[in-house]
């Protein structure tokens, strides 16, 4: 704040709501705080004062409320005498001034400039654990009957355009034999991504099956492919990830088939070349699809709308909508002509607008007269890109030098999003800097605030706004200096990544890689990301990633390969929690191949030990034996805690295959290097391996009480999945000695903890060993009930020995309720799951239900055979 020689500003003599809100925009001025920094303020002292609601009441014309008057100027240093001026003040303006006089303000109610705390304050608003075994292949129905809505939300500034509105929803309900194409054409800047997101809500309706969208990046950096949209595209239309075809044809041909039976509306948003939207469009009858391009696609078969300029009218609202109606009307000839000299651009006219709002002092003219200085004026608004590029230009010049230094840095960082520490790091500022330098950017709109994540607000950039500032970057700003505000940003990413992932406690990598990062935010920052490091990492997730995308094609030096492999090893606790399989091999593959290009051992040793663990999970174990086995050969020196994490995950798979002997061994190193290490994570895991082993070769006793042990250890550390690990392995130490209610209580626990972790799969482990045991007990509806659910959700992960397990348990399900018929069924898939997996033990049990099945079926040749085969399977592991 400044020195209290400078007084705080008073509301003066305001007349008007207008000049009131500026006044009030001067406080926050002079108090040199963020709109954060004053929440964190305002929320000392008692007051709810959400940095939303105060960038929301500073940018618009009426009054705010008392309440947000009283808690801003108290926040920014206000004493009680000058709150109640401001919040009189306000009171005045209110009410007209023949009822001035007669206001009672001395009554009951609570006085809003009082001071906080004065009065009351408002309410405030018998097997295996398949552990982080899941899976990512197609088996059984591969389609959910879904209708999916893709489209973002509607812009409230949306001004014109009825003319065009009218004429396409014209067009697209005109009766045709086939699907309808409409191509959205005009310059950079003329809206066509506002009017399709608008006309694709206004059309909903007629689309019941659902719309999808996609920004196709055209003109970006890195346009979309056909094969990644149809990748998404089919997820959306409720194709499990395992099922998606793995190439370009059989998408487009599941694609094409899944459309012809619906009535969807599809929206390609920003397409550079036909191409690019060729294998996209629908082939359905009742379907419709809009495609937006900045050029105008000649080859397209499509019917056409071309975006013109805004008239005069339009601009002018979409003026006045920015500044208030009262301010634009008062200077009819100013504004016109700003509209006119604009253009009728519509980013044109925004900026302008933008550069007036955040100005509330300057007169209408004196905008209107710098347009008219050739030398000034945003020429040549009409043909497009030079001339927003010109437009955007002109109001960098007019920032102050940490502004555009900010601007030129924030277009080194990848998109779609970002959060307030990005720029910290790239400025090598504080938070609560950068979130005010932020909050400079955003009043001329340079930046706009998009959603609000776990970290506060989240800002992008305009996309010729990143083209403008990349360009001014290369001219003004050194190589070094950019090369050393990206190994920032890096170093920054790699910290918080690995922070949120240690605090989720998902994982025993080895620990954090704190010797790679030579910037990071102090711990005063960072407490709200990892206060729930799930939601940070989903607010993140598609930044981190393209930043590792960009830090591995850019990379001219061994440590930004380092910093980049690094940050993709760290997301993997994350990638596993929320299941994001083909973002995980896709990013740590090519991070993987940069490392082994640059001779990095360590970072190829930890992507290693990652693939593995994603390998098994996709139930390709010689793959993952191989990536566990490279991992160990890379890591000698290593630390023991990573040793020992991908000795146990080695381990993992050795028990998959059913070589208990080698597993064993392997299990019992990682305990050894585990310990040595002080690495509790592993340690737990590798012990509850040892377990599940004992487990399988009927040694009950001795498996319970190693994961007894490993509850114990798992709580005292307060290492979560771990404790529902060690809960899950003790119901099936129950329920392999028939004590159904003691399994029951263990599983209702374990799939407790898994659902507040987020972690889907691992929950669906408990809940189908749940509905297992409760059939046991005669509580045939909830049981299969559970067993059912737990096997889509198995099918949807692709997770094969999950979908095994919970075949099997219906199966039994099924005899227990004296139908043989579709018990076989239900265990004739287990035991082709478990064949095509390789689990030699689990195939064993699953026969003999089989078996079962078929003699109380009346076959009881088929009932001999199949026994036979079970304990021959049985023999030959022993």
């Amino acid at each position: 704040m400044r020195s209290v020689t400078t007084p705080l500003p008073g509301p003066g003599s305001t007349r008007t709501a207008a000049e009131f809100v500026a006044r009030l925009r001067g406080v926050k001025a002079w108090s040199r705080l963020s709109y954060r920094a004053l929440e964190r303020r305002a929320r000392k002292v008692g007051d709810q004062l959400p940095a939303s609601t105060v960038a929301t009441s500073l940018n618009r014309v009426s009054l705010p409320s008392e309440e947000v008057v009283a808690a801003l100027v108290r926040a920014c240093g206000g004493d009680p005498a000058t709150v109640r001026e401001w919040v009189d003040a306000r009171r005045a303006l209110a009410l007209p001034d023949h009822f001035v006089s007669a206001v009672d303000t001395t009554g009951d109610a609570a006085d809003p400039s009082a001071e906080p705390g004065t009065a009351p304050p408002a309410a405030a608003p018998a097997g295996p654990d398949p552990g982080r075994h899941g899976g990512h292949r197609p088996d059984g129905p591969a389609v959910r009957q879904v209708a999916p809505c893709l489209l973002p939300p509607d812009l409230p500034l949306f001004v014109g355009r009825d003319g065009e509105l009218s004429e396409t929803r014209r067009l697209l309900d005109q009766a045709a034999s086939g699907p309808v194409t409409m191509l959205v054409s005009g310059p950079a800047g003329i809206g066509k991504t506002a009017f399709a997101v608008r006309l694709g809500h206004l059309l909903a309706a007629q689309f019941p099956d659902g719309q999808l969208y996609v920004d196709l990046g055209g003109f970006g950096d890195e346009p979309l492919e056909p094969m990644t949209v149809l990748g998404a595209f089919l997820r959306a239309l409720g194709v499990r990830g395992g099922a998606v075809p793995p190439d370009l044809m059989s998408r487009i041909h599941l694609y094409r088939t899944l459309l012809a039976q619906r009535q969807m509306l599809i929206i390609l948003d920003n397409a550079a070349t036909t191409r690019q939207v060729t294998d996209l469009l629908p082939n359905g009858g009742r379907c419709a699809a809009i495609v937006t391009s900045r050029t105008t696609l000649a080859d397209l078969g499509s019917r056409r709308l071309s975006l013109g300029t805004l008239d005069p009218a339009a601009g002018l609202a979409l003026l006045g909508e920015m500044l208030g109606r009262e301010r634009a009307a008062a200077e009819p000839d100013a504004a016109r002509f700003i509209v006119e000299t604009c253009g009728g651009l519509p980013l044109a006219v925004w900026v302008a607008g933008a550069r007036l709002a955040a100005r509330p002092h300057w007169p209408l003219a004196k905008v209107a007269q710098a347009l008219a200085d050739e030398q000034r004026r945003l020429d040549e608004l009409a043909v497009g890109d030079v001339a927003v590029r010109a437009s955007l230009e002109l109001t960098y010049r007019g920032m102050p030098p940490t502004a555009q230094q900010a601007l030129l840095m924030l277009s080194l960082s990848p998109g779609p999003d970002f959060a307030a520490w990005t720029l910290a790091a790239l400025l090598d500022t504080t938070l609560s800097d950068a979130e005010a330098i932020l909050d400079d950017l955003v009043e001329v709109h340079l930046v706009e605030i998009g959603a609000v994540g776990a970290s506060g607000f989240r800002y992008r950039l305009h996309d010729l706004v990143r083209l403008l500032g990349r360009e001014l970057l290369e001219r003004e700003v050194p190589r070094r200096s950019r090369t050393e505000a990206l190994t920032r940003l890096l170093g920054a990413s790699l910290h918080l990544t690995d922070l949120t992932a240690d605090a989720l406690g998902a994982d025993f990598q080895g620990g954090p890689q704190a010797q790679m990062v030579s910037w990071r935010l102090p711990a005063t920052d960072t407490d709200q990301f990892v206060a729930d490091p799930v939601a940070w990492f989903d607010d993140e997730r598609r930044f981190l990633i393209a930043l590792v995308d960009q830090a591995l094609d850019d990379a001219e030096t061994g440590s930004a390969v380092g910093l980049a492999a690094g940050l993709a090893a760290a997301m993997t606790t994350f990638f596993q929690v929320r299941s994001h399989f083909d973002e995980w091999e896709r990013l740590q593959s090519q991070a993987l191949k940069a490392a082994l290009h640059a001779a990095d051992e360590r970072s190829a040793a930890r992507l290693h030990r990652c693939l593995g663990e994603l390998t098994t999970i996709l139930d390709r174990y010689p793959e993952a034996l191989v990536h566990f086995e490279q991992a160990l050969l890379l890591a000698h020196g290593q630390d023991p805690a990573f040793q020992a994490s991908a000795t146990a995950g080695l381990a993992y798979v050795h028990r998959l295959l059913g070589r208990y002997d080698s597993a064993v061994r392997h299990f019992e190193e990682a305990v050894e290097l585990a310990q040595l290490a002080g690495n509790v994570n592993c340690l737990v895991y590798a012990t509850n391996g040892i377990g599940v082993i004992d487990l399988e070769q009927g040694r009950v006793d001795a498996a319970r009480q190693r994961f007894e042990e490993c509850l114990g250890v798992s709580r005292a550390a307060g290492y979560r999945p771990g404790e529902a690990q060690a809960l899950r392995c003790l119901g099936q130490s129950h329920r392999a000695l028939g004590a159904y209610p003691a399994a029951t209580d263990c599983f209702r626990r374990a799939a407790s903890i898994s659902e507040e972790l987020g972690d889907r799969l691992t929950a669906t482990h408990a809940n189908c060993w749940l509905g297992d045991v409760l059939v046991r007990q005669g509580e045939h509806g909830e049981g299969r009930r559970l067993l059912a659910r737990s096997l889509w959700t198995y099918r949807e992960f692709g997770n094969l020995w999950g979908e095994a397990a919970a075949s099997y348990a219906l199966a039994e399900a099924q005899l227990a309720a004296g139908h043989p018929a579709q018990a076989r069924r239900r265990a004739e898939a287990a035991v082709d799951l478990w064949r095509r997996v390789g689990s030699r033990s689990w195939l064993a049990i699953g026969l003999d239900t089989l078996a079962e099945a078929h003699r109380l079926a009346g076959d009881p040749v088929a009932s001999s055979r199949i026994r036979d085969e079970a304990t021959a399977l049985r023999a030959a592991q022993a």
